[in-house]
């Protein structure tokens, strides 16, 4: 709510599955309608348009920077967040920030937080990094973080590749996607099934204190996930889906919707866990086929044309379905409200 002439303005939320129009306390207004927000990230970057990873970043460390009072430092892997936003000798942070090595930013975060806590000051660290150098490259030392429960909150942006150096297949490409290593020549359908690493179950049986996942599509959900994990000590981790619209071969403006239809189609479940256990999920209010997150991208345009790969498809969609039923994703109306989840879709695990 503004003022205008003297005269309150109210806005209202339309499009969405809430009843009525409802008013939000300006307290918990988005942490980007803020006027003092911190800009952790701001202009000058390289980023492509509608770069889902940027947004995610923004979001993330503007939140922990309010949540923490501005007393944090950044550790960042090398990859395309690095990348784009620190082309020597300019920077686009407005944070305290470290660049470490592709692989080993979970043990540089490890160590600054063991040297803040040495020098006796409350300093929180975020360690983040793309899915290469979190699912792969930085796998070990990120278990060795969470076996230890150092006090780093890790974020992976998850884009499915090694975008920045040429869209290769990492061990987060989803099942046949075109990359530039799992093209769909001859009888191949891209990227085989029953290879990668599901990085959140991984940090979940390490039985950290707080893991959870979450997408650009929801960004309320995103910041307030950031500040759950600000809230707490030891071992956090965070994995954000962000779409990439070069290499998933996306409309850059299309970015958000993808992400949506991530988790509308249960290909990606978004879902809170505490100490091995996952505590909440985020329900699917109006379920589609995979087949509508797949499409508009150019990573799949192979099960489309020349012909239609039902069988590839249908395995595709086997996943969603095992997603929805591991999770319980997609529980009715009446279910939701039995298990405590809110307006927001959100539901207790039982």
């Amino acid at each position: 709510m503004s003022t205008h002439l003297g005269m309150p303005l109210m806005y209202y939320q339309v499009g969405s599955f809430a009843v009525g129009n409802r008013l939000v306390d300006p307290d918990l207004r988005s942490e980007q309608a803020r006027p003092d927000r911190a800009a952790s990230l701001t202009k000058g970057h390289r980023a492509c348009r509608g770069c889902g990873e940027a947004l995610g970043a923004r979001y993330v460390l503007d939140t922990a920077m309010r949540a923490t009072g501005g007393r944090m430092v950044t550790v960042n892997a090398t990859g395309c967040l690095e990348v784009f936003s620190t082309p020597f000798p300019e920077t686009s942070w407005r944070v305290a920030w470290l660049h470490s090595l592709f692989g080993n930013a979970p043990a540089v975060a490890s160590g600054a937080a063991a040297g803040l806590r040495a020098l006796g000051t409350d300093v929180r660290v975020v360690a983040q990094g793309g899915d290469g150098g979190t699912v792969d490259i930085g796998l070990g030392c990120l278990s060795g973080m969470f076996e230890r429960d150092d006090d780093v909150l890790y974020v992976c942006y998850d884009n499915g590749g090694y975008m920045n150096t040429g869209v290769q297949r990492s061990g987060a490409t989803p099942p046949a996607a075109r990359t530039t290593t799992t093209q769909p020549v001859g009888h191949s359908y891209g990227h085989a099934f029953g290879q990668g690493k599901d990085a959140p179950r991984i940090a979940l049986a390490h039985e950290i204190p707080y893991v959870a996942t979450a997408t650009v599509a929801d960004l309320r959900d995103l910041e307030a996930k950031v500040e759950r994990a600000m809230s707490l000590r030891g071992a956090r981790y965070l994995h954000v889906l962000v779409p990439c619209p070069l290499g998933w071969g996306t409309a850059p403006h299309e970015t958000v919707r993808i992400a949506r239809l991530a988790t509308e189609s249960g290909f990606f479940p978004v879902f809170e866990g505490e100490r091995g256990r996952v505590t909440t999920v985020r329900r699917i209010r109006h379920r589609v086929p995979v087949e509508e997150y797949l499409r508009p991208q150019g990573r799949y345009a192979h099960l489309f044309t020349p012909h239609r790969r039902e069988d590839v498809l249908g395995r595709l969609q086997q996943i969603a379905d095992a997603n929805v039923e591991r999770y319980g994703l997609a529980a009715p109306a009446a279910a939701i409200s039995t298990a405590g989840g809110g307006p927001d879709g959100h539901g207790e695990v039982p």
